[in-house]
């Protein structure tokens, strides 16, 4: 099968990195992929090669509807992506061969306006594959989409690399701490996301701020950056309102995801709204204990006291008191991330991820 991916950035990114797991597994099975993006600076095509593509380049409306012709298949991928893709997919005559992802409950659909748009470019691709079932279901009724055609396939993840960082010894982890000036003895809250208003890391820093005023040897780690806005000058901003210091470390982008995190003690995260959230499942795949807010579908993914710790969103006081509790009950944590490991493997597998999309593009096909 001929396979054509265009989504609106190839920069760092969930929705990014979920697709170039995809691109390694249909080129595994023998497919011929190639990826097109819409803007950025594309810090991700290199990847995208060595994974298996056959092109990775940046595309353009014009361009776009000359190549679609010569795919079997067309997949979309987040909001601009999807209704140019679907308006050239009309010009192409190619409509019949495409599918769109999901991989947010993108609050812009709630806007009036945005809704009914995307209620005409929605239904134009055959299926419309979403992360989860909370996503299915904003999509139906936010975005328009007739139920009919969405399918769930949840994200899934190969646990090596994340289950080989857990085996780290401590003499590993120690010098990975040291690096961001963490003591062996402090309790470290990692955080690895975007900087955006999604994530609220405002909350996040408050909620920290009132734990370590409890507790001086609870530590941040905050890793992630913002390539299209400045939220993450605003939380350093935020940072040094609160005199934080070095308890809370800026880490950027970092490319050694695994090892932080299993050098960490807390994967924390409380967006304001989240699609599935790929990055639970690689925390929990290192046996790290989440906590995290009870939105949209994170509980999907972290198993309330069973997996990890799940408060109301936008309420750091909420939040400070989980952090404290995980703080001061190092047996909990190790339940809770055994339990996490065990659910991925369980649930969350890449292989399944691979042919139940397989699977969609198929029945598009036929």
């Amino acid at each position: 099968m001929k396979i054509l991916h265009l989504i609106t950035t190839l920069d760092v990114g969930g929705a990014e990195m979920h697709l170039l797991s995809q691109v390694r597994g249909q080129t595994a099975r023998g497919h011929a992929v190639h990826v097109a993006w819409l803007k950025g600076a594309g810090s991700l095509a290199d990847d995208f090669r060595r994974a298996g593509a056959i092109e990775a380049s940046r595309t353009s409306p014009f361009d776009l509807i000359r190549r679609m012709r010569g795919f079997d298949l067309i997949h979309t991928h987040l909001l601009k992506a999807d209704a140019l893709g679907a308006v050239a997919a009309i010009v192409a005559f190619r409509s019949a061969r495409l599918v769109s992802s999901k991989h947010n409950d993108e609050q812009v659909l709630k806007r009036p306006l945005v809704s009914r748009v995307h209620g005409v470019l929605g239904n134009v691709p055959k299926r419309v594959i979403v992360l989860s079932d909370h996503v299915g279901r904003f999509v139906a009724e936010h975005g328009r989409v007739d139920e009919s055609r969405i399918r769930r396939v949840y994200y899934g993840l190969d646990p090596a690399p994340f289950e080989a960082a857990a085996r780290l010894t401590d003499e590993e982890k120690r010098r990975v701490r040291a690096e961001f000036g963490f003591a062996p003895t402090d309790t470290v809250f990692t955080c690895v996301a975007r900087f955006a208003a999604q994530k609220a890391h405002d909350v996040l820093l408050r909620a920290f701020d009132r734990a370590r005023a409890v507790d001086p040897s609870v530590k941040l780690l905050l890793v992630g950056d913002d390539p299209f806005g400045d939220w993450r000058q605003r939380a350093e901003a935020h940072a040094r309102e609160l005199l934080l210091g070095n308890s809370c470390v800026f880490a950027g982008i970092r490319r050694d995801i695994p090892r932080i995190l299993a050098a960490s003690d807390v994967f924390v995260m409380c967006s304001l709204w989240e699609g599935l959230g790929l990055v639970f499942l690689e925390a929990m795949a290192t046996e790290m204990p989440v906590l995290a807010s009870r939105v949209s579908a994170v509980p999907e993914v972290v198993a309330e006291g069973e997996t990890g710790l799940l408060v109301p969103p936008a309420d750091d006081a909420a939040l400070s008191a989980g952090m404290l509790r995980l703080a001061r009950d190092p047996d909990l944590r190790a339940r809770l991330g055994k339990a996490g490991a065990a659910r991925v493997r369980a649930r969350f597998g890449l292989e399944r991820m691979f042919d139940e999309t397989i699977a969609v593009y198929r029945e598009v096909i036929r």
